[in-house]
């Protein structure tokens, strides 16, 4: 029997000179290490049993960012991904220095496969923010509906 897999994450956006922006994470690991554009996405993770939505995307948020999310969460709504996986995110406000290097969380998984040797490697290798048009190409697209809902909640024009 198989079990849908829940998690939820937060989409961070900063307005410069009046310009929306939208903080992604590009996923870490040898498998996305060359794989770019449509293979970043809003930082998120899996729902630990007993755990409010909301509270797993801050804390998801935290772990794979470094940044403590808070501020009006704006609901995006869920969406489900190509491999089943169920996705609920917020918005909200916020700034990230890019002088600074991200700090985030690692995972063990056997590198290269067939070796029999567990490796570490961060959960995110790189996160920044991009304008609208840049984020629809770097983003998933079955995460593009976030994009579109947090313009709808900002009252500006889908695009």
């Amino acid at each position: 029997m198989s079990r849908t897999r829940i998690s939820a994450g937060l989409l961070m956006y900063r307005f410069r000179d009046e310009a929306l922006e939208l903080f992604l994470a590009h996923p870490g690991g040898p498998i996305f290490r060359n794989k770019d554009y449509g293979h970043w996405t809003i930082p998120k993770g899996e729902v630990q049993a007993d755990e409010e939505l909301l509270d797993t995307a801050r804390r998801e948020f935290q772990e794979e960012v470094g940044i403590e999310a808070h501020g009006e969460f704006l609901p995006l709504g869920w969406i489900r991904q190509k491999g089943g996986k169920i996705v609920h995110a917020w918005a909200f406000r916020g700034e990230w220095d890019e002088t600074h290097k991200h700090v985030c969380n690692n995972f063990s998984m056997q590198w290269p496969p067939g070796s029999g040797r567990l490796q570490q490697f961060p959960e995110v290798d790189r996160v920044g923010f991009f304008s609208l048009r840049q984020a629809r190409e770097k983003l998933k697209d079955t995460q593009h509906p976030f994009l579109d809902r947090l313009l709808a909640n900002l009252g500006l024009a889908v695009s």
